[in-house]
């Protein structure tokens, strides 16, 4: 029977439809996925419960989303000149409509939505010893048998819904930032407004409802090194020439993870005098973005040197902040640049404002929400919205939530639950081809979002062809590779400050969650690595041929 028709099950029950492969996930790995895989002849669907494509794009709508960092031309896939050429992005940061306008431009493009099922959850996944292949359901009651499986489901995709007592008797309207409506405008005039969180949503949606409100209460936990994001249009000869010269542009972002009019100093705080240093860091102030955290090389290994920098930015913050005990609610006591950094536009200008209130967690913390508003342990605050700027299950969470079931019936969940190891951030040992995009121990949310997809996608591409080619049936790592990988993540974040700071890099937000950084942060080494284990025959895997009646040859390694 041709790919991608369905099947009568063998007790008569409804038809499957058999795959080669099923994405979960329309965003922008989802949608490289398809395109790829697709291009090689697979019968390939993507499942998404969005109404739409754009993955995080799409969900993420409160006022203020943009990218959080200068992009600018370069926040795009790289692999298609003409791609790049056809859209003209307009503003250093990007904002939400704006990306989200360009991605559904790309399925456009490729004609992707062909192949996109959306409203529709992936409600569980087993993989079939006997078929080696993946058995999938969803919520519309479809059974899928594919026989790959790829989490494209996004870093940060599973919004953290805190847990405070009494949440739910609140009678006012709630939002949580990762879960915006999409149809209703939410009015925060003439109303009493909380937020609570001051992530990167949090900071950036701020500003935006304390124009609004009546009154706004920020409820804070962790003060931020909020640097200003200084967003602006782009200039017209930098995207004019970014365009004649793409394939430039890509070498630089393959070798460097970004352009080179974007990579970080190599110079030493330690080679210039407190003077020089203090020039260095306002010029890179002035500049904004990045650049202050990129402007000596040794400002996220050396605690000295990020002591420097620290003491820069809460120094700007007293500056801003004109109440003194408002400032010192503000101040962080953490390393520098070791949270996901936060870009500010007009953040820390809105603790000025007479309608503006900050409530400290940290000496303040919340004791129950009541009907009318929030019970701290030193008073009340009556609230007609509730923002939840809260966060993510950042990197693990959205595929822990579906919770595949590999070989011996074990769970992801269980596989996980002491430490998120896996092989390159790309598979995990006991679920035969099941494929991640940016998972644990990948460089996900450090590398350029765009590049590190495609070099992902264009792996897991060829190795499928690989296997196509020499009738291997399914792929998955040996644990010997998996550890090995584990220890090299640990190594290079231990000879960092990262992990001495509590954040969503290390599950510290997420109450029981593991505690160990899960980011690879070596950048475009990550990408040789993979050339490096492809070219050695996919040095760390053990292959598998497909079945013929109950037996079986056995594993094939580095085939």
């Amino acid at each position: 029977m041709p790919d991608g028709q369905s099947r009568p099950e063998h007790d008569g029950s409804a038809p499957v439809r058999e795959l080669d492969a099923l994405v979960i996930g329309a965003g922008v790995s989802g949608m490289y996925a398809l395109h790829r895989l697709r291009g090689m002849g697979l019968s390939v669907r993507v499942y998404d419960r969005a109404g739409e494509v754009g993955g995080t794009w799409w969900w993420n709508r409160y006022p203020g989303a943009r990218v959080d960092y200068p992009g600018g031309p370069f926040y795009c896939y790289t692999f298609s000149e003409e791609l790049v050429r056809a859209w003209d992005w307009v503003e250093r940061q990007p904002d939400q409509p704006a990306v989200l306008s360009y991605l559904n431009h790309v399925a456009d493009t490729f004609d992707l939505r062909r192949d996109i099922q959306l409203h529709t959850t992936v409600q569980s996944a087993r993989f079939d010893e006997a078929a080696q292949r993946w058995s999938v359901e969803t919520s519309d009651g479809e059974r899928i048998s594919a026989q790959f499986l790829i989490a494209a489901v996004g870093t940060l995709s599973a919004p953290n819904k805190p847990d405070i007592p009494g949440l739910d008797a609140f009678a006012g309207e709630v939002f949580h930032t990762g879960n915006w409506p999409q149809e209703e405008q939410v009015e925060f005039a003439g109303k009493r407004v909380g937020v609570i969180g001051t992530g990167s949503s949090g900071v950036q949606v701020i500003p935006h409802v304390a124009r609004e409100a009546d009154h706004l209460t920020v409820f804070q936990r962790t003060p931020q090194f909020a640097l200003p994001a200084r967003n602006q249009p782009l200039d017209a000869d930098l995207v004019r020439d970014s365009k004649e010269n793409w394939a430039e542009v890509r070498r630089q972002i393959k070798e460097y993870g970004r352009p080179l009019s974007m990579v970080p100093s190599t110079r030493s705080v330690h080679e210039d005098s407190e003077e020089e240093r203090l020039q260095v860091f306002e010029e890179a102030w002035q500049q904004g973005g990045l650049a202050l955290r990129e402007c000596y090389r040794d400002l996220l290994t050396d605690p000295v040197a990020n002591g420097y920098v620290a003491d820069f930015v809460r120094a700007k913050i007293r500056e801003t902040v004109t109440d003194p005990e408002v400032a010192a609610k503000l101040m962080p006591d953490y390393y520098f640049a070791t949270k996901r950094q936060v870009m500010d536009e007009g953040y820390f200008e809105t603790y000025n404002r007479d309608d503006v209130t900050l409530v400290d967690l940290r000496t303040e913390p919340i004791e129950t929400f009541t009907a009318d508003g929030v019970r701290t342990a030193t008073g009340e605050y009556p609230l007609d919205v509730l923002v939840l700027a809260t966060g993510y299950d950042a990197i693990t969470g959205a595929l822990r939530r579906i919770n595949p079931v590999g070989r011996d019936g074990l769970a992801l969940e269980d596989k996980w639950a002491t430490g998120s190891r896996t092989y390159l951030g790309l598979s995990v040992v006991g679920f035969p081809n099941l494929f991640m995009f940016h998972g644990p121990e990948s460089p996900s949310v450090m590398f350029h979002q765009f590049f590190g997809t495609e070099s992902q996608g264009d792996w897991i591409a060829t190795c499928i062809g690989h296997m196509r080619e020499h009738g291997l049936a399914t792929i998955e790592p040996v644990p010997e590779a998996e550890a090995a990988w584990g220890a090299e993540v640990q190594a290079r974040a231990n000879r960092t400050l990262y992990p001495q700071t509590d954040s969503w890099f290390t599950g510290a937000n997420i109450p029981g969650k593991p505690r160990e950084f899960v980011v690879y942060i070596g950048g475009p080494q990550y990408h040789q690595h993979l050339h490096e284990m492809a070219a050695n025959g996919y040095d760390g895997f053990v292959f598998a041929p497909a079945r013929t009646g109950a037996g079986s040859s056995g594993p094939v390694t580095r085939t």
